[in-house]
């Protein structure tokens, strides 16, 4: 047993004195924070197992980040002198080295998020592989929370869960979120009951109209701060909007459709025709009352007459006539009634009423007399349309056979033209 402690006591002796003197690399700072758009410098300290080496080679790098998850690299440094930049940083970052003092310091001119990220030194010696060769420094950029957004994510409807959330699109050191809620008096007021809020993500469980108010963000780290507000209104179910609705839109419809019917059954009312007046079988109707005066003759008549098959103007004529005897009824005696029952009197109005219907019928009779004059000068007028277009074909015929004509001119002519050039060339 004492043997094996012995044994594990020289192999630890001997790692720690061939780590003492192998490579020793060492950042000067393991955290550095510097704000977004300023300089910073990094120093990088090594010590080598030998005091002279030939070559010594230092990389200065940046490893991959959670967000892109890419590699940087700035620059290497060869102790010939020669230094090498990385494509990215031309221009922006700078390595000197101090090979006497074994120091090598890396400058990065107006840092960005980019560089937010651990920086790492590594030293390369041929012959001194042992040891620390590495060593890194975590380089903080800090930018000040941006505007964050806020949205509600759900359906804000009574008995729905939802949720507001609360996001900076910038922000190093990582924005820490909080809620807040306000009435309408600005007056602060605590969260409904199963309120949960985490990582900028306030959830409302079961909202209803209580749940409705005045909401506020407010994104922060310690370079800065910023917020975003929203108003939340919780509305009813819009299946229950919906079918209020359709109640609502099939009651006016039904109103608006009793509406129509009763102006269509006026409005045909209105338009009815009395029929035409007819001369056969005419029906008449004697009434006692009510009492008329005949301003006339000074008799009193309480005769009615109704016929049917009158026109229209027929049927006017006997609403004046019967209020102009209504008019003066008042003065109407007992005496005048029996005079009215006289069948002459009878008789001569309704041949007055048949010399109407006669003479109107006459005039209607003229009136298709013209119609049917004019009827024949219009069927006159086609035929001489017919008889003019017919002309015109005619001279388009006759167009037709001087123009063949012409042609068998021009064949003609043609011909004696080529008798004259066989004639010339046999001359020639």
């Amino acid at each position: 047993m004492t043997n094996w402690k012995l044994i594990f006591c020289n192999l630890c002796l001997i790692s720690v004195m061939s780590a003492s003197f192998g490579l020793e690399v060492k950042m000067s700072q393991a955290t550095v924070e510097v704000a977004r758009g300023d300089d910073v410098t990094l120093t990088c300290n090594f010590k080598p197992k030998s005091p002279k080496n030939d070559l010594i080679v230092i990389t200065w790098t940046g490893d991959a980040d959670e967000t892109s998850g890419e590699k940087v690299i700035f620059g290497n440094y060869y102790s010939y002198g020669k230094v090498d930049i990385g494509p990215d940083y031309q221009g922006k970052a700078v390595i000197e080295t101090d090979l006497d003092a074994k120091t090598s310091k890396l400058t990065l001119k107006q840092v960005t998020l980019k560089e937010s990220r651990r920086i790492r030194c590594f030293v390369q010696i041929p012959g001194d592989i042992e040891g620390k060769t590495a060593d890194t420094t975590f380089l903080l950029v800090q930018v000040a929370p941006s505007q964050p957004l806020c949205k509600v994510v759900g359906t804000a409807e009574y008995g729905h869960n939802i949720s507001l959330t609360c996001v900076s699109e910038e922000g190093s050191p990582t924005p820490t979120y909080k809620w807040e809620r306000y009435n309408v008096k600005n007056v602060p007021q605590a969260f409904p009951l199963k309120t949960t809020e985490k990582d900028g993500v306030l959830s409302l469980v079961n909202v209803s109209m209580e749940t409705s108010g005045y909401y506020i963000c407010l994104s922060s780290n310690k370079v800065g701060s910023a917020k975003c507000n929203m108003t939340l209104s919780v509305m009813p179910s819009s299946m229950n909007l919906a079918t209020i609705g359709i109640v609502a839109g099939c009651i006016a419809g039904v109103i608006v459709l009793i509406i129509v019917i009763i102006c269509c059954y006026r409005k045909r009312k209105q338009k009815q025709k009395p029929k035409d007046y007819e001369m056969e079988n005419p029906m008449v109707e004697y009434h006692d009352n009510p009492p008329l005066e005949n301003t006339e003759d000074g008799n009193t008549d309480i005769m009615a007459i109704t016929e049917e098959g009158t026109d229209k103007a027929c049927i006017d004529d006997l609403k004046n006539h019967f209020d102009y005897r209504r008019g003066s009824r008042d003065d109407l005696d007992q005496g005048g009634r029996d005079d009215l029952r006289d069948p002459d009197d009878r008789r001569g109005s309704r041949d007055d009423l048949r010399d109407r219907y006669d003479e109107r019928r006459g005039s209607r009779d003229e009136l298709r007399d013209r119609y049917d004059e004019r009827r024949g000068s219009r069927d006159e007028l086609r035929d001489r349309y017919d008889e003019r277009r017919g002309s015109r074909d005619e001279l388009r015929d006759r167009y037709d056979e001087r123009r063949g004509s012409r042609d068998d001119l021009r064949d003609r002519y043609d011909e004696r033209r080529d008798r004259y050039d066989d004639q010339r060339d046999r001359y020639r």
